[in-house]
């Protein structure tokens, strides 16, 4: 009970949350049943969480600095919304062989400048032998090398996922299921895993995005102080209410432009994420990098290939460490046919500002301090240089046209 009071005590504080906390605080009555329920009929139900409360600012106002699929983000001023968020777990064992997993995340995401609670995972779980088991329902796909703690910021060295690289496939979870064989050959332990479902994502733009199947397959191998990923994820997306889409379709449709048509679709369009990673923790040296390329066969979603190198050296509780990223566009970034002159300017101009992806490489400095056994703290600077464009900054002020941006952060990551 004491894990559940604390818990509860933790929820109650962060208060900023609003009605969003309705969905969370639900989850955590659950998990304060469960425990009761733990205690007077012997049932295995664990309660568990985490959280991170940050602020985070940048050196201008002429550009907002986000996370994935946020309407706003950072400027001059201090800001909780970027970094900040927090989850609950429920997991109760059936067997041995069987166990339901529900996770539960209160961040700020999608469309609404507000916070909002989400399901991330709700899972049956079934050991199938000591090698093999199987999760039906909402799971995590495998497409990051951190895919399944990438909001557990005390699970991570740095203080977020890199932007160049985790933007590039914008959902953490899947409804449908996965199959895991993991196996220990000797100093090696060899993992892999197969992930398929559907998943719904409505981006901050308000477009909606359906991706039906995503599939997710990894081959990770653990050996002494480093763990070698390989990664293949592959879709069927189709983009839904996006105005700027159906504008310019109807435009080249009129003007029966069947040649930049074929090169826009929108609907059941396949895509692929490719991605290789290395993780080290040698001694005091912690080190992890990842290459990925995402192709699709629209130029509506960009050809891309992304990177980022991270190391740090940890002297006793604290752990400063360096990163660097970069992403750039492998398509096309304008129809070089349509015209830049006469009326037919302005959609020239949509349809190339649609091809453009973001450019930009971000370099990072930060400090992670272990201050007590289950809390870190962490600062974080990034200086962001965008090419051609904002790179991922949003809501740009009229006349940016992008630059260098800095980006600071502090940040207590917990558990529980």
């Amino acid at each position: 009970m004491k894990q559940n009071q604390l818990a509860t005590r933790t929820l109650a504080s962060n208060t900023v949350f609003n009605p969003a906390m309705k969905s969370l605080m639900a989850l955590t009555i659950l998990g304060a049943f469960c425990a009761t329920a733990d205690a007077q009929d012997s049932l295995p139900i664990t309660v568990s969480g985490f959280g991170t409360g940050a602020v985070t600012r940048t050196d201008t106002n002429d550009a907002e600095f986000s996370r994935l699929n946020q309407a706003s983000g950072a400027a001059k001023h201090w800001r909780t919304g970027v970094d900040s968020n927090l989850g609950l777990q429920v997991t109760g064992k059936l067997s041995e062989t069987i166990s339901f997993t529900a996770q539960g995340l209160v961040r700020k995401y999608g469309e609404e400048d507000s916070y909002g609670a989400e399901l991330t995972w709700a899972f049956a779980k079934f050991k199938i032998n000591d090698d093999f088991s199987v999760r039906l329902g909402r799971v995590g796909l495998p497409v990051y090398m951190i895919s399944d703690v990438r909001n557990v910021g005390y699970a991570n060295t740095m203080l977020r996922p890199p932007t160049e690289v985790y933007r590039q496939v914008p959902f953490d979870s899947a409804d449908g299921g996965d199959i895991t064989y993991q196996h220990a050959f000797g100093d090696s332990t060899v993992t892999a895993q197969f992930g398929i479902g559907r998943a719904k994502v409505r981006l901050d733009d308000g477009v909606e995005v359906e991706f039906k199947p995503a599939m997710a397959a990894q081959l990770l191998l653990e050996n002494g102080p480093f763990t070698y990923r390989l990664g293949h994820s592959r879709t069927k997306l189709t983009i839904n209410d996006s105005v700027n889409v159906r504008t310019l379709t109807n435009a080249f449709t009129a003007l029966n432009m069947t040649g930049i048509l074929a090169q826009i679709p929108s609907r059941d369009v396949t895509g692929t994420f490719n991605s290789a990673g290395i993780s080290m923790d040698y001694r005091n040296i912690i080190g992890m990098a990842e290459y990925a390329k995402r192709k699709t066969d629209t130029r509506l979603v960009h050809d891309t290939t992304s990177w980022y190198a991270m190391l740090g050296y940890r002297m006793g509780k604290f752990l400063p460490f360096v990163m660097h990223g970069d992403v750039k566009q492998d398509s096309i970034r304008s129809f070089s046919t349509l015209p830049t002159t006469g009326p037919l300017a302005p959609l020239t101009a949509g349809a190339n500002g649609a091809l453009k992806a973001g450019l930009q490489s971000s370099t990072a400095i930060g400090l992670r301090w272990d201050f007590y056994k289950s809390a870190a703290f962490k600062v974080q600077m990034d200086r962001v240089k965008t090419r051609d464009g904002v790179g991922y900054l949003v809501n740009p002020q009229p006349g940016f046209a992008g630059g260098t941006v800095n980006v600071y952060a502090a940040a207590v990551d917990f558990v529980f």
